[in-house]
């Protein structure tokens, strides 16, 4: 079948060259093969025995390939003169470029696109953006190759050891001859690859600080606007608008349309965060979905709307998917509602409970200055009386200071000794004569007594005698 394979591939090779669009091929015990490959080769290939054109059809179902008219005829249009096999001789000979070629085709030919399953082993990201890795089973491992083109949407690269499933194609690496598969799409067993990214993206945002607790902020009390980032057609915002309007209806939404899935939603949304963040004319902002699988949550994971999110100044909240879906956006913000309706919940009070608590507020207040002002008033009688009681205290203590200070001024006082007996001698001059020196003989004097004065003449002076050293 491989000669006739090679055969085959020599003949329209031939034909292509002659500039063939249409082939019709002759019956015989080789038109199979070579039919086989005309149908991947003409835009038209007519078969002239039903058994060969049954296979043709076969083969190019399998290969889904359309376009290509096959029928069953008993006569022939054009009879096509076929050599000898290539490679039956020496002179035959095929070259090693025509027989990877053809291997390729009959491996690409023989196996459609298939998932397959296994463990990555000596996985390389080039630094053109390609991956090559083998997956190995239990006994037998396969070389692979992913083109960077078919890696948008994989979330991070596989690490070796991890057991994947791939969309592959088997085929030849002509060059080499090496049998590989072409991956197209890839996935790990569970979570792999996302958890994956998401675990480097948490960890990125951890090191910058951006998952402290320290950092978030209270949500306004009392918003007057409140900004809503999603899209305009999904029931969250139709959840989120009728819970504010219920809640407190004199609440301004702001909806800030953003595409929340597929590509290009992380983009839209950061760009949505960093628009609000320069406006400023709101209080609060939530952003966020409804529910759906990984891949519709996905956007929230990215680090790069994380990163818009933690860096928007304007208190934010996260509510993105169902209570069981965490996402970074939700470990930025500074609030995390389970659902877009616990969001609204959050960011705006109850209009009337508002009123009924500012109310009381209200009460509370004036009972406390009513509480205050009676309370000062108490101080100040208080005050009053203990100033009077201090003021009648000092001035008795006071008046007990001057009169011991008069006594003793009193008992001081020269008309005090008068009092007790004694007298006080003075001259003309009314100089006190205090010694008996000051008394001279024939010295006109006055006695000054307690209760007046006397005259007096000195008629002689005794001087008290000195004391000697043996008196002493």
């Amino acid at each position: 079948m491989n000669l006739n394979l090679l055969w085959a591939g020599a003949i329209l090779d031939e034909l292509r060259r002659a500039g063939v669009r249409e082939a019709v091929i002759c019956p015989g015990s080789r038109s199979a093969p070579l039919a086989i490959a005309a149908a991947q080769s003409f835009r038209s290939c007519v078969v002239l025995d039903e058994r060969s054109a049954l296979r043709v059809t076969a083969l190019a179902r399998t290969l889904d390939r359309t376009g290509v008219e096959m029928e069953a005829l008993v006569a022939a249009s054009i009879a096509v003169s076929l050599p000898a096999i290539p490679g039956t001789t020496p002179e035959s000979a095929v070259s090693i470029e025509m027989l990877t070629q053809q291997a390729k085709i009959v491996v690409e030919g023989a196996f459609p696109r298939l998932w397959i399953r296994g463990e990555i082993i000596g996985f390389k990201a080039h630094s053109n953006g390609h991956w090559y890795f083998s997956l190995r089973g239990a006994a037998a491992q396969v070389k692979c190759v992913m083109w960077s083109s078919d890696q948008r949407g994989i979330p991070a690269a596989p690490e070796d050891g991890m057991q994947v499933v791939a969309l592959a194609q088997l085929t030849v690496y002509p060059a080499r001859g090496d049998l590989q598969c072409t991956i197209t799409a890839l996935d790990a067993v569970g979570d792999g690859l996302w958890r994956k990214a998401l675990d480097l993206a948490t960890e990125r945002l951890r090191v910058d600080g951006l998952l402290e607790p320290s950092r978030k902020r209270a949500l306004p009390r009392f918003p007057r606007r409140v900004a809503v980032i999603t899209s305009p057609d999904g029931a969250a915002l139709r959840d989120i608008i009728a819970v504010i309007r219920r809640r407190c209806p004199t609440v301004e939404v702001v909806v800030v349309a953003a595409k929340v899935q597929g590509e290009g939603a992380p983009a839209d949304l950061a760009r949505a965060i960093q628009r609000i963040g320069r406006w400023g004319g709101v209080d609060t902002v939530i952003i966020g979905r409804g529910g759906g699988g990984r891949e519709d949550l996905w956007a929230f994971n990215s680090e790069m709307v994380a990163r818009a999110l933690a860096a928007c100044t304007i208190p934010t909240i996260s509510a993105v998917g169902h209570e069981v879906d965490i996402t970074l956006c939700d470990l930025v913000a500074d609030h995390r509602a389970a659902t877009p309706s616990a969001a609204a919940e959050a960011a705006v009070p109850v209009l009337a409970e508002a009123r009924a608590e500012a109310f009381a507020l209200l009460v509370a207040l004036r009972g406390a200055l009513l509480r205050q002002v009676q309370r000062r008033r108490d101080r100040i009688d208080r005050a009053t009386r203990d100033l009077g009681t201090v003021a009648r205290r000092g001035s008795e203590r006071r008046s007990a200071r001057m009169s011991a200070v008069a006594g003793r001024l009193h008992a001081l006082s020269p008309l005090a000794v008068l009092a007790r007996g004694y007298a006080v001698a003075r001259d003309a001059s009314g100089a006190t004569l205090g010694s008996a020196a000051d008394f001279a003989p024939a010295l006109d004097f006055e006695l000054l007594l307690r209760d007046g004065t006397v005259r007096a003449t000195t008629r002689s002076t005794h001087p008290a005698p000195r004391a000697t050293d043996e008196s002493r």
